[in-house]
This record gives structure tokens, C-alpha cells and sequence, in this order.
């Protein structure tokens, strides 16, 4: 019954937990600035940049996306994200603005 009782509480805990938690959401607040992340977020919303995170439309709209939405938009600025890069963007984007478990 114990066993039964940790593996519930080791799934449930799981479901809780960042799923960017191998990041450093300051390393990735820094890289925003490096890449000029809100230069090209101007173009598209105007204004602050920041609101494409926020916006009622947004494409990202889970962790898994996140990812994915960051290696199309470092393309398109022509960079290649290293795995560490992509983590410490997310976490910081996840702690700043998105919020997902």
C-alpha cells in the first residue's frame, strides 16, 4: 500500500512541476535582450513586444508549443538555439508570462 501511496504522490508532484525547470529564467531574460527578441515582436503586435506573449490570439498556448514557436522564430532571425538556450528562454517566458505546468 506504500509503494501504491508514493508512485500517486511521485505522479501527482510531477504533473505539478516546471517543465522548463533545467533552465535559468534569468540566463533567458538576458537572451531576449541579446537576440533582440522584441525587435521583431514589434513588427508583428506594435508597441511592446512583450504583448505577443500575452495577447488574446496567442500561437503558444503550452509548454510543448513554446519550444517549438522558439526554433521558428530563431530562424527566422537566422540563430541556432542551443538546447540550454531554448531551456533558459522557456523558463524564463514560462516564469514571465505563460505559467505552464
Amino acid at each position: 500500500m506504500k509503494k501504491y501511496l508514493f508512485l500517486l504522490l511521485l505522479a501527482t508532484s510531477a504533473a505539478h512541476a516546471d517543465p522548463f525547470a533545467k533552465g535559468n529564467a534569468e540566463t533567458g531574460k538576458q537572451l531576449v535582450v541579446k537576440y533582440d527578441c522584441n525587435s521583431c515582436h514589434k513588427g508583428i503586435v506594435g508597441g511592446d513586444g512583450n504583448s505577443i506573449y500575452t495577447r488574446p490570439n496567442r500561437i503558444v498556448t503550452g509548454a510543448d508549443i513554446l519550444i517549438d514557436r522558439m526554433e521558428q522564430c530563431s530562424g527566422a532571425i537566422g540563430k541556432n538555439l542551443t538546447t540550454q538556450e531554448k531551456l533558459d528562454l522557456a523558463a524564463h517566458l514560462n516564469q514571465t508570462y505563460y505559467h505552464f505546468k
